[in-house]
Order: structure tokens, then sequence, then C-alpha cells
């Protein structure tokens, strides 16, 4: 039976460049796929786009008859504050069933647990449940946008395990390394510019390709071999020692440059969060001639936030080494 099949489909505000193009994927009722790649790369939106939260600026999207979507996002369904937790799993309208016991027990919503008025849950409490309310759903297949940002540990743990015994389709959006690598297969890579490409293997397996892509890149590029056509340089490569190594900064270097870049890709994740809510805007009024200024804004800052995480990935790699 079909899943989900997505048909050279593409997405793009209003004026502003394309977020991502020419999407194909086929689900499987058992897949498990991870979507990765920079902030502002459409993943969150591909994941609405599947849940048919928005329509594709072109191409299709099929869903099968049986298909039924759950999705857990970064806000989360809006909770009833005067329910107790075992009211809002059933919506009011009956009395838990063992499998809704059996979820909010594997869930830590255990005895009084389940009474405990949702006004009077933490934060983390809170998601924990809205979670529970995705899963509850029954869905078969299982929509995750970042479920590690908001989720302790022993949650994820929890979760980690009821994935690897759930029968349906799975695609997750997270930065988690180790939690992709838990509970998917392969990941589909966006990072703003090329076509999104699915990658099997998983994260590490990616991960892997990425940086042997680099170095090859690195062999083949001229402009970054050293020279030789220079008597003086070739004099002095010559009376270099084999046992030399090129210099390296020290571990405090590293950190503090690493400190400084995390900032900076916190800045413009912001001021891209504030563009992306400006060109919606400006999409819905109609102002053209700001929506395509600001779309190119939007664009050189995405620019900008890939390049930095990039430099960061190269810059954390670099310390691990200097480390051992």
């Amino acid at each position: 039976d079909k899943v989900v099949d997505l048909i050279d489909v593409s997405f793009n505000h209003d004026g502003a460049p394309p977020l991502f193009s020419g999407v194909e994927l086929m689900l499987d009722n058992r897949e498990r796929l991870g979507l990765i790649g920079p902030n502002g790369a459409g993943k969150s939106t591909l994941l609405d786009l599947i849940a048919g939260r928005r329509s594709p600026t072109t191409g299709t999207i099929d869903v099968g008859s049986t298909v039924r979507i759950g999705y857990y996002d970064q806000i989360g369904v809006e909770l009833d504050p005067r329910q107790r937790v075992r009211e809002a799993i059933t919506g009011g309208r009956r009395e838990p069933d063992w499998q809704d016991a059996a979820l909010l027990e594997s869930f830590w919503f255990d005895g009084d647990a389940q009474w405990a008025p949702i006004e009077l849950l933490s934060g983390g409490e809170r998601r924990r449940l809205q979670l529970l309310l995705v899963l509850a759903q029954k869905p078969n297949v299982l929509l995750l946008d970042e479920p590690t940002n908001d989720l302790d540990l022993d949650t994820l743990r929890v979760l980690e395990e009821f994935l690897d015994d759930w029968p349906g389709a799975l695609i997750v959006v997270s930065h988690d390394r180790a939690f992709l690598e838990r509970t998917v297969a392969d990941v589909i890579v966006m990072d703003g510019h090329a076509r999104p490409s699915r990658r099997p293997g998983g994260y590490a397996a990616w991960e892997e390709q990425r940086r042997s892509s680099m170095v090859r890149g690195r062999i083949a590029d001229p402009r970054k071999a050293p020279s030789t056509s220079s008597g003086s340089s070739a004099s002095k490569a010559s009376k270099a020692k084999p046992s030399e190594k090129p210099a390296t900064r020290s571990p405090s270097t590293l950190r503090f440059l690493i400190k400084d870049l995390e900032k900076e890709i916190k800045r413009l994740t912001k001021v891209k969060d504030r563009l992306e809510v400006k060109v919606a805007d400006l999409a819905v009024s109609g102002d053209h001639v700001e929506l395509t200024r600001l779309g190119g804004e939007l664009t050189a800052v995405l620019t900008e936030l890939e390049a930095a995480e990039e430099q960061w990935l190269e810059l954390t790699d670099e310390a691990e080494r200097a480390s051992n």
C-alpha cells in the first residue's frame, strides 16, 4: 500500500528563493529516515508539507488512504491546564485502555502522576505529555522535529526503545548524532543549495563521506597545494625535516574560537528566524518589492550561517585532534 510519495516537490515563500526543490521520496511502511542539514535549509518545512500543514510550491505529495500521521513538532499540541494527565491522553471522553496505561507508564507517568493536573506539570513534563499525545493517536507514520531539544535523557532513552519495536515509518529532524544513529537507517541531506539527496547508512556514513570529500577537494584544488615555482620556496621545502609537523593551535585557542563561533551562529540563527517571519508576513500582505529585498537578505544570512556551521565542524575536529 502507498504510504507517502513526494514527486518533484519544491517550496518557497512568495518572491523568496526556494528553500528546496526537486525532492523525490517514496516512503515505505517501515522507513527510518533522518533529515539533516544547517538551520534554515527547510527540514521542518518539509515535515510540514508531509503532514499537510503547508502546500508545496510545485510538485505533488500523495498520502495513502490508510496513513495516520503523527507529528511531534517544536511547539507541541495545546494542553488544557484544567485537565489531568490521564484525561488528556483520552480526550476526557473515556477511561484509558490498557494501551494508554502502558504508554503512560513507559514514559514515566505512572500511579499518582497520571492524576496530576496539567497546570502543575513542569515544562519538561509538558513536553513529554505532548509527545505521548502524538503517540496515543496510534500513527503509522511518525514525524519528529528536533525531539532532543526539550526532552530529558531518560525520556529520550524510552523513546528510542519505543521506536525500536514500533512498526511504522519514521522521519526525524535532529542535530543529535547519537539519537540519529540509534533511530534511523538513512539520511536525507538538505544543505540549502543542492537538491536534497538520500544517503544510505545513517549519519555516520554521511559524515565519513563528507570528510572524505573535503580531503579529496583539498588535494584536487591546486590553489590549496603548496607552490613549488619559487626557488626560495623550493629551497625551504628541501630543507624541511621529514619529521616536522605543521603548526597547530593550542586547545585553549581552539576553545576560544569555537565559543566565539557558537555566539555568531546563535546571532545568525536569530536574524534568520526574524527574517523568515517577516517574509511569511509579506507573502500574505503582497508587498512584492519588500519581499524580494528581504528574500535576498535571508539568502545572504543562510549562506553566512552555513559557512559558520561548516567552520564550527572543522574547528571541533581540530580540537578533538589537538586533545589526543
